[in-house]
């Protein structure tokens, strides 16, 4: 992760959306804030009025995900290899009466140095649903 490695000591903000409807057309906005370290980005986000945190800290395999809102319990995520974008990990949760679910996050740097965090949820069958976009400009 050479380019999480060039950014290490940077601060993010930016704006964020979340989806919570089955169809995902619905997006939920709040303002977010990202910060990379030296082997961990952290992330924070406002929505319907509270604070939320999360981050990833990354190891050989992946990396540790929890974020207060989504995931409260540290999960151990594993890397996609041969992806776009600084990283992709993923994981999966159990679904009462339901088969295992997957969630995958991903960061991405855009041309004009934006960087994007997304987050989708993967149904047992493959299909993937949006459920996390945040896009940071870079502080000065």
């Amino acid at each position: 992760m050479k380019k999480l490695d060039e950014l290490k000591g940077t601060n993010w903000t930016g704006k964020g959306e979340l989806w919570l409807d089955p169809e995902g057309n619905i997006a939920n906005a709040y303002d977010c804030q990202l910060q990379i370290k030296n082997g961990a980005i952290t992330y924070s986000w406002n929505y319907e009025g509270d604070e939320n945190n999360g981050g990833f800290t990354f190891n050989d395999n992946g990396a540790i995900w929890v974020d207060s809102w989504h995931q409260s319990m540290p999960v151990e995520c594993t890397n996609v290899l041969n992806t776009w974008g600084i990283f992709t990990v993923s994981n999966t949760y159990d679904v009462p009466s339901n088969p295992s679910w997957g969630w995958q996050s991903k960061l991405s740097e855009r041309p004009d140095n934006t960087l994007v965090l997304q987050m989708t949820n993967i149904a047992p069958w493959g299909e993937e649903a949006r459920a996390v976009r945040m896009i940071f400009t870079q502080l000065c």
